[in-house]
């Protein structure tokens, strides 16, 4: 998507203009021939974070996450290759409490399929830092990557071999005593994953920037500011207490809406001391909360989209995007429900979380382009669009 294109004519549109000062930006130091392709890797990372997140989905609703038991980052690009390999990787499985607790009696084939979901997560995952490194090393040889953008480039890698090491981290806690990864690690493993997808989106858009911005009437940049900021928190919230749903299986609990038991709150919703652990560790209370933010982010979506549709001279891109992500987000609550209503099938589930990431990837699209707007005269250089405050 291009900032700068925003219903060309428009009274609300910018004139172009330049300025020199412009140039002493980072992002302005490396030329347009160079930006487009940085900018295409950059996307084909968010892609494949995706892509990732996907198929650990569907590893995680198959209940396949625990059949490798040991992390073999180099080695274990291999798999199992002859039906001894297949034999010593199964009673390596078969000594482990998943096993012994809940799947007794699994034939080798079975073994075959859960095994395939988890070496496909762990094979596509190592895939992204394929994807990360010729590139990289191609960039830098050609001189596409100023010294400032090596260093952004540079935490991205980071934020990807702290995942790796964040995903055994998780599988781990589910190879001792009780066959069920942590939850808590869940989360940290699925919102680094986010974190990663949404730091490469934003990385692509800041290399989209160009001379001509678009301008709102007063009033319009902090109101656009303000409100993606409160619903990104409420969104990030959400997607943390998600991710404790599918840790704890709570989606299995109460499958009925809107209501848990009968009620608007289930019966069993304080079941544990201290009664705040009910929130984090009562799977029945845990997806109440998840709903219950849903449903707060949805009216808190409501409410931005309702002040910008109705806020006059607002530029046109925010206009589009306000409408996209209001609809996504209303789609994305209504396929929670469903999902819930038909007891959590993969396809369904799969697609839920990665509508998530979606929601996330169009949020951050217009926080930056909301973040680079003026407000006033629709004349503005590069210079003082760049060097906006905040």
């Amino acid at each position: 998507m291009n900032a700068t294109a925003s219903n060309p004519g428009a009274p609300d549109d910018p004139a172009p203009a330049s300025s020199p000062a412009a140039d002493d930006d980072w992002r302005f130091q490396i030329p347009e021939a160079h930006r487009r392709p940085v900018r295409i890797w950059l996307w084909s990372l968010a892609g494949m974070t995706l892509l990732t997140l996907i198929v650990g989905g569907i590893t995680r609703l198959t209940q396949s996450g625990l059949s490798i038991v040991d992390w073999a980052p180099i080695m274990g690009v291999v798999p199992p290759l002859s039906e001894a390999d297949w034999q010593e990787a199964f009673e390596a499985y078969r000594a482990f409490p998943e096993y012994l607790e809940l799947r007794r009696g699994m034939t080798l084939d079975e073994f075959k399929f859960i095994y395939f979901w988890e070496y496909l997560h762990r094979l596509v995952a190592r895939a992204i830092g394929f994807v990360f490194l010729v590139p990289f090393v191609y960039f830098l040889v050609r001189r596409y990557l100023t010294r400032p953008l090596v260093g952004r480039v540079f935490v991205l890698f980071a934020l990807g071999a702290a995942q790796g090491a964040m995903g055994w981290f998780m599988v781990s806690s589910g190879l001792v005593d009780v066959p069920r990864v942590s939850h808590y690690r869940l989360a940290a493993h699925l919102s680094l994953a986010f974190v990663i997808f949404g730091y490469a989106v934003w990385l692509a858009r800041d290399l989209a920037l160009g001379s001509v911005h678009p301008r709102v009437r007063t009033g319009g940049r902090r109101l656009l500011k303000r409100g993606l900021l409160w619903v990104g928190a409420l969104l990030a919230i959400q997607i943390v207490w998600g991710a404790f749903v599918a840790g704890l299986k709570a989606g299995f609990y109460y499958t009925t809406f809107p209501l848990m038991g009968g009620g608007l709150v289930p019966p069993d919703f304080l079941r544990l001391e201290p009664l705040l652990l009910n929130l984090v560790e009562n799977p029945s209370a845990v997806q109440w909360m998840h709903r219950v933010l849903g449903t707060l982010l949805l009216l808190a979506a409501a409410g931005l989209y309702w002040k910008v549709r109705s806020f006059r001279g607002m530029d046109g891109r925010s206009r589009v995007l306000n409408g996209v992500f209001f609809g996504l987000l209303a789609l994305q609550y209504v396929l929670g429900v469903v999902t819930l209503l038909l007891v959590v099938p993969v396809s369904l589930g799969v697609a839920h979380q990665a509508a998530a990431m979606v929601l996330v990837g169009v949020w951050l699209v217009w926080l930056h382009h909301a973040w680079h707007l003026k407000e006033g005269s629709p004349l503005a250089s590069r210079s003082e669009a760049l060097a906006a405050p905040g």
